[in-house]
């Protein structure tokens, strides 16, 4: 039995049903699950001392291309709109192997865990020169994340119509089977599962109708979730209406992509009638500010779909479109740009991190995380409070008003795996070594 306690956390934000909040609190944890929270527990075990300390669920990233992390700030790339950008990046992740998938995968999961993620999901929807699922599903396991992976794809290349090149396609047929592969060999539906397996063909405008109501149909035999991009800005509805004839959450609905086993990413565009689709059906969303307004894509109306009844969580999406990794720096965004949409009371602090936590806890299907109580897994992120980043602030629950951008600890499953602002369980510097001579080489 492995136990650890907490100690005398300054305030406990728990994010269960009543948002309650707890000063001066010790939290105990067994066997990678949370067993008791109060005041001076006793536990013959090591402590850890949460003086001066926020202490929160781990936050949970709902949407990621990790892949790109190799590929941020690229010239040509950087003012470009999405379809612009796509075509520009297109021909150099042509060039990527599974040592490049690998480690850019290890480098982003390293930057969402020191950004207090403890969960995160990530899009893999190419994979040219022998890349695999199971590339970044290795590199979650060695830095110690909580991992739900999702088998993407594109049928569709530029011979036929479609937007990528004809190197990075796949037959649907090679599709499934792989996608058949990898949830056989990777998926754990268990409770405390560190890995998850979802399908998730890259968008409307890569695949064909059929491979997108094939891969729910093999979704809902295997009871695992889909995943995909929908109404990201005004060309993709432009698409829509002219490809389908309808509009993307139609198309969605027609095709069976809505139900509490479906998350949607960006959903920038959804009219209030699609908004009224996905509260219905329990559809998530994977909110992703920061993507939206580097590649000018719009404000995502988050406030309007809450109020719906949506579920919404946040991600961080691919560092190329970014270009930065940052969950808790995302969760900020997320409730400033409802402010700019809606008045300063659109979406408060606590508002935008409960999103963070609980919500994409959620959106992922995890009823075990996302909370801080007896019984759910021990993914709990620890901050700081006593920096310069904190300094004058009168209350601690306000993190993406004033605090850290950095955790100072974390623990996955009640593994440590940030120590005092360090990843424990890899060597960090080694690996930025490895990144960057990657990445000069694919600029070479």
């Amino acid at each position: 039995m492995t136990r650890l306690l907490l100690q005398n956390a300054e305030l406990l934000l728990t994010m269960d049903d009543a948002g309650t909040e707890l000063s001066a609190v010790d939290i105990l944890v067994e066997d990678g699950q949370i067993k008791a929270i109060g005041q001076g527990l006793a536990s013959d075990c090591e402590c850890i001392d949460c003086g001066g300390c926020l202490v929160t669920p781990g936050l949970v990233n709902t949407h990621h291309h990790l892949f790109q992390t190799l590929t941020r700030a690229v010239p040509g790339a950087q003012d470009a709109l999405l379809f612009g950008w796509l075509q520009r990046l297109y021909p150099i992740w042509a060039r990527f192997t599974p040592e490049h998938m690998q480690v850019s995968a290890l480098t982003g999961l390293a930057e969402l865990a020191l950004s207090g993620c403890t969960l995160s999901s990530d899009h893999l929807y190419l994979y040219p020169n022998g890349a695999r699922l199971e590339d970044t599903i290795a590199a979650a396991s060695e830095i110690g994340l909580r991992f739900h992976p999702t088998r993407g794809a594109m049928s569709i290349g530029e011979s036929a119509g479609g937007l990528p090149p004809d190197g990075l396609v796949e037959t649907e047929s090679a599709i499934l089977t792989d996608m058949i592969r990898v949830v056989d060999a990777f998926h754990d539906p268990a409770e405390g599962s560190m890995c998850r397996v979802g399908l998730a063909p890259c968008s409307p405008f890569s695949v064909s109708r059929e491979l997108m109501r094939d891969t729910a149909l093999l979704a809902r035999d295997k009871g695992v979730m889909l995943h995909t991009h929908l109404a990201e800005n005004d060309e993709d509805i432009a698409y829509s209406l002219e490809n389908f004839g309808c509009r993307p959450g139609q198309y969605a609905e027609n095709l069976g992509w809505t139900g509490e086993d479906v998350w949607h990413a960006h959903c920038v565009k959804l009219d209030g009638a699609e908004i009224d689709l996905f509260a219905r059906s329990r559809t998530g969303v994977a909110h992703c500010p920061c993507s939206n307004c580097r590649l000018g894509s719009g404000v995502a109306p988050v406030r309007a779909m809450r109020d719906a009844g949506v579920p919404v969580g946040l991600g961080v999406d691919g560092s190329a479109s970014n270009d930065s990794g940052n969950l808790v720096a995302e969760a900020r965004m997320a409730m400033l740009l409802q402010r700019v949409a809606n008045g300063a009371d659109a979406m408060s602090a606590r508002d935008a991190l409960r999103l963070a936590t609980r919500g994409g806890a959620e959106v992922l299907g995890r009823a075990d995380c996302g909370q801080i109580a007896p019984g759910f897994r021990a993914d709990i992120a620890i901050w700081d409070m006593g920096g310069v980043e904190t300094a004058g602030s009168w209350d601690r629950a306000a993190l993406l008003l004033a605090g850290p951008v950095r955790v100072r600890d974390l623990l996955v499953e009640g593994r440590r795996i940030v120590a005092d602002g360090q990843i424990t369980t890899l060597d960090l510097p080694r690996l930025l070594d490895r990144q960057r001579g990657l990445a000069r080489a694919l600029a070479d």
